[in-house]
């Protein structure tokens, strides 16, 4: 099962916010929920994200079984 619970922290450390994913880089609030419950994403998405925050996708997702 795919978990972004580290996306949440890198944000913080990045000061980056839900708010400003949506309104200054365009990330449709529906991806933000799929975030939010752990759904599935695009690479293309998380590509973004990662540009979006200077980090790896290790930032941004973990694999739990």
């Amino acid at each position: 099962m795919v978990s972004y619970a580290p996306l949440w922290q890198t944000m913080k450390e990045k000061g980056i916010t839900t708010y400003t994913l949506i309104e200054k880089y365009n990330i449709q609030s529906k991806t933000i929920y799929n975030l939010k419950h752990n759904k599935n994403i695009t690479t293309a998405t998380l590509e973004t994200l990662c540009d979006i925050l200077e980090c790896t996708p290790n930032d941004v997702l973990t694999f739990d079984k």
